[in-house]
């Protein structure tokens, strides 16, 4: 494991010498994130950041050549997201057709590379087997993260900091569980996404574009999978943990949306990261800030994983309560929507 985690460091070196290549290229074919009413960066940003992941990737992969029956499938899944979200990055393309081929691409991994999760057991014994819904299952996670991630990039250096914190406990638990395929490649996506972050932090001199947040989502759902795949209901719960952030965003950002009598794909400004830049913080302070929430859930996400049954439930619920109440003092659904807090409220004027 040792061997592996050194080896996977000299993606590093690839991932700090190619991005100046890539702005390079972005800027001659004047493929910019251009400002607008939802964005905060002022000036036109080279994109296209992401090819620069996928190939001190591919590097890496290449020195230490992992041995998975699901790696072709992966690889080629992996492949057709780069190409998807490239074309997406130079030409805009529907929303309808990404979501499309994200479960195209998603399908073509569970039914011709067989990934699937397909029973967790549960605490007490016995199992509960999905059957035919185990394709579904998978399908729905892989997308679902996928899009997460997309989501979740905001602001300079946001999706990459947090792609590369799970990235780097998904591996650590992976060593723990002795699961080599995933700890390689895991280490070999941190390493490559760590030396983007030396030129996507504030101020970005290029962003990682569709190209980048639809392959690190689609690989971290897919690494979450194979690491916990087929095990116990409360170790199923960890990916959850590891990836609190950008799902509870994507999920909230449905809740608000509906509320709001909103299409649940039309953009808005009220995302997590457009809450705390709101209340004040800055553009460096608000990255900073969900870095560290989202290695809080990731701790929370390895004691769980070392927890007995009741610990574990006790970790649950203080996650679970800790992001209703800042759901609700964001207000990320609505100024309204403050259940917890009023019922705190209530019980402490009542004592």
């Amino acid at each position: 494991m040792l061997k592996i985690a050194l080896l996977a460091g000299v993606t590093l070196l690839f991932s700090l010498i190619i991005p100046p290549f890539i702005i390079a290229i972005s800027k001659f074919l004047d493929v910019k994130d251009r400002p607008n009413n939802r964005k905060v960066h002022k000036d036109p940003v080279p994109t296209l950041g992401g090819l620069s992941i996928f190939i001190s990737f591919l590097l890496g992969i290449t020195i230490l050549q992992p041995q998975s029956d699901y790696h072709l499938a992966i690889m080629l899944g992996a492949t057709l997201v780069i190409i998807l979200g490239f074309l997406d990055d130079i030409f805009d393309l529907p929303p309808k057709f990404k979501f499309v081929a994200q479960i195209f691409i998603a399908s073509f991994v569970v039914f011709g590379g067989g990934l699937q999760v397909e029973f967790v057991n549960l605490p007490f014994g016995g199992q509960i087997e999905f059957g035919l819904l185990s394709s579904v299952i998978t399908i729905f996670w892989i997308v679902g993260v996928t899009n997460a991630m997309n989501l979740i990039d905001g602001l300079d250096g946001l999706a990459a900091g947090v792609s590369a914190i799970a990235l780097f406990t998904i591996a650590g638990i992976a060593v723990s569980m002795g699961n080599v395929y995933v700890v390689t490649l895991a280490f070999v996506l941190f390493f490559s996404t760590l030396g983007f972050l030396r030129y996507n932090f504030f101020p970005a001199k290029i962003f990682m574009g569709d190209t980048g947040s639809l392959f690190l989502g689609y690989m971290i759902s897919v690494l979450a999978l194979l690491g916990f795949k087929s095990v116990t209901i409360v170790s199923f719960l960890i990916p959850v943990f590891i990836l609190a952030v950008p799902i509870s965003d994507t999920l909230i950002a449905m809740v608000r949306r509906y509320v709001n009598s909103q299409p649940l794909s039309s953009p808005d400004s009220s995302h997590l990261h457009h809450r705390l830049l709101q209340m004040g913080f800055s553009h460096k302070q608000t990255v900073l800030l969900i870095y560290a929430l989202s290695t809080m859930f990731s701790a929370a996400g390895i004691l769980f994983s070392m927890a007995t049954l009741w610990g574990g439930i006790v970790i649950f619920v203080i996650s679970m309560v800790s992001l209703q109440l800042l759901i609700e003092n964001l207000e990320l659904i609505s100024s309204n929507y403050k259940p917890l807090t009023n019922f705190l409220k209530a019980l402490k004027h009542k004592l």
